[in-house]
């Protein structure tokens, strides 16, 4: 059996070690980044001796060494300190002395752990072009045609279509010659915005449709939202687009109360519109050429009277927010050209057109920092990127910013209504081509937004909710869909923080254990991946949304406070 290993050896301290003497004397480390450039002929540094115990006369004669000792040259920043010997070293030596004299040379640089400030997005150049571009455009507006399935929307927007020019004649017959072979003879005008075989030939829109026409004031943008409850996300991203919304009213008997009543999409388009952002709406009562009305008073202010109230409860002011008029989509009437006072005595207004030509346009948006929520994306030679500038411009040559992703891109082209110009503004429904940004970079709910001041995106916030419709009590954990601009996400209900009174928007102090149908509440919601967002006192665009469940809108809401807001929203290079 062979015999253990020996214990290794235990190290003893020295105590009679000779204690720690730091070198006064040795260099100052300057790092490269801090390095002054060198004169242009310096003098040689003369050889200063080192001493251990330096004499009051030796400081005073280094403090009093000429300039040129205090400008390091590359020579001696290249020199190793680890050489004493050698000539720049010895004036190295020296350099302690004059450092002391002039301290604020070490803290003039920008120090290596600061925050690269982003370039420019725009030349001077540029925005003078911008301004100069912008000062020759007409106004644009985005108006959404909204209401219950038959109301008559595609057959209104197509029949605005002829009437400013944007669809001709010979077009116009050959849609009616074919809708008329197909047995839909009075779908034709609808044709031009529904333009898919499915479309067609149910007479419903699926997609959000699209078209452009022009006034001799403004520029106008058409969306025509599907009316039916199977597609309202898609009415819900064609209200995010818009400026304004048309609600149209069949005042057919019997098509009014169905899309009024419980379970019609009159009722929760307006309500979806206003949440979106729309702060103008135009209630057009359609249909009052039809044989059961026949432009009849009654029935006019009938509907009107019916849907007054509820207007008014979703948030809208009769004085300044709305307007109402009798319109046929299908003759024309009060269209463009005003109704005839014999067929219409009780109504002297003005036409559709008008009444949109006279609204007001915010200006303010236009000023303020790009902000532009993604609606499409798809490759055409580079990236495309869809959507309405909700804030801000755009020019070609500008930087931007994808968030959530933080991915940095060049504006290489823009276009409105398919037509391609130099820059677009706050309002405008563009296609932008960018340089840098990738398809996959552009994931669902995705903003395009300003460098120099980007949105932000959280996954748990606080906003104020208001319960519209639900059959059952919502507790904490109530799983859901939300929707904000043009992201849909999952979220959850994480925690009812207050009730607030409606009368006098007071808060309880003890949470809620659940909330029902009519209430108003502070709760906290966590989304299953990160949401651009932003508060509504700060930016209204982000800061409203809507809650749906099981094809049903439960509440509405605006953000009050961001909880974790994601801190790397920062410029990513």
């Amino acid at each position: 059996m062979s015999a253990p290993p020996p214990a290794p050896e235990k190290k003893k301290l020295n105590v009679g070690a000779s204690s720690f003497k730091p070198n006064m004397g040795a260099p100052a480390f300057v790092p490269s980044w801090m390095k002054a450039p060198a004169p242009a002929a310096p003098a040689p540094a003369p050889v200063v001796a080192v001493l251990p115990t330096p004499a009051p006369a030796a400081s005073a004669a280094a403090a009093r060494a000429p300039s040129p000792k205090r400008a390091p040259s590359p020579k001696r920043a290249e020199t190793p300190i680890a050489t004493p010997a050698a000539p720049a070293a010895a004036a190295t030596t020296a350099k302690p002395a004059s450092a002391t004299s002039t301290p604020k040379k070490a803290s003039e640089p920008t120090p290596i752990a600061a925050a690269p400030i982003p370039a420019p997005e725009l030349s001077a150049e540029d925005q003078a072009l911008a301004e100069e571009f912008f000062a020759t455009q007409k106004e644009h507006l985005n108006i959404v045609f909204i209401g219950h399935v038959d109301a008559g929307k595609s057959t209104m927007g197509g029949h605005l279509l002829f009437l400013t020019g944007q669809v001709d004649k010979r077009t116009m017959e050959k849609y009616e010659r074919e809708a008329k072979e197909a047995g839909r003879e009075s779908w034709y005008l609808s044709w031009a915005l529904d333009t898919n075989k499915e479309e067609r030939a149910k007479g419903k829109t699926v997609e959000v449709g699209r078209a452009h026409f022009e006034t001799d004031h403004r520029k106008y943008t058409i969306l025509d939202a599907p009316g039916h409850k199977s597609y309202v996300p898609n009415m819900i991203g064609g209200a995010n687009q818009a400026d304004v919304g048309v609600l149209v009213i069949s005042a057919r008997r019997g098509e009014f109360e169905t899309g009024f009543e419980r379970g019609g999409q009159t009722r929760e388009h307006a309500m979806l519109v206003k949440t979106a952002g729309v702060k103008k709406l135009v209630v057009v009562i359609n249909k009052m050429d039809d044989p059961t009305v026949a432009w009849s008073q009654e029935r006019y202010d009938e509907c009107k009277g019916k849907l007054l109230p509820f207007l008014k409860q979703c948030g809208y002011n009769p004085k300044t927010d709305l307007e109402f008029l009798p319109v046929s989509g299908y003759s024309g009437a009060n269209l463009k050209d005003r109704v005839d006072p014999q067929l219409c005595p009780y109504y002297s207004g003005p036409s559709l057109l008008e009444l949109l030509d006279a609204l007001p346009v915010d200006h303010k948006l236009a000023m303020a920092p790009l902000l532009m929520p993604i609606a499409a994306k798809y490759k055409d030679m580079g990236t495309m990127l869809m959507g309405k500038i909700e804030a801000g411009r755009v020019v070609r040559g500008q930087s931007v910013l994808l968030v959530p992703n933080n991915v940095r891109g060049e504006v290489i082209s823009i276009s409105v209504e398919e037509t391609e110009v130099t820059a677009a503004q706050a309002g405008d429904n563009v296609d932008i081509k960018v340089r840098g940004i990738e398809e996959e970079d552009v994931v669902n709910g995705a903003v395009l937004c300003s460098v120099i001041q980007p949105v932000r995106a959280a996954t748990v916030f606080e906003a104020h909710l208001v319960i519209v419709e639900t059959k059952t009590l919502i507790a904490a954990g109530y799983d859901a869909v939300l929707h904000v601009h043009n992201a849909t996400e999952e979220m959850t209900l994480d925690a009812l923080l207050h009730t607030v009174d409606r009368k006098t928007g007071k808060r309880t102090k003890k949470p809620p254990q659940f909330v029902k149908k009519g209430s108003m509440c502070i709760a906290r919601i966590i989304c299953a991946k990160p949401v651009v967002l932003d508060t509504f006192k700060n930016n209204p665009q982000l800061g409203r949304f809507t809650v749906r469940c099981e094809g049903t809108t439960i509440a509405m809401g605006k953000v009050t406070k961001l909880c974790d807001a994601d801190a790397s929203s920062v410029v990513a290079e």
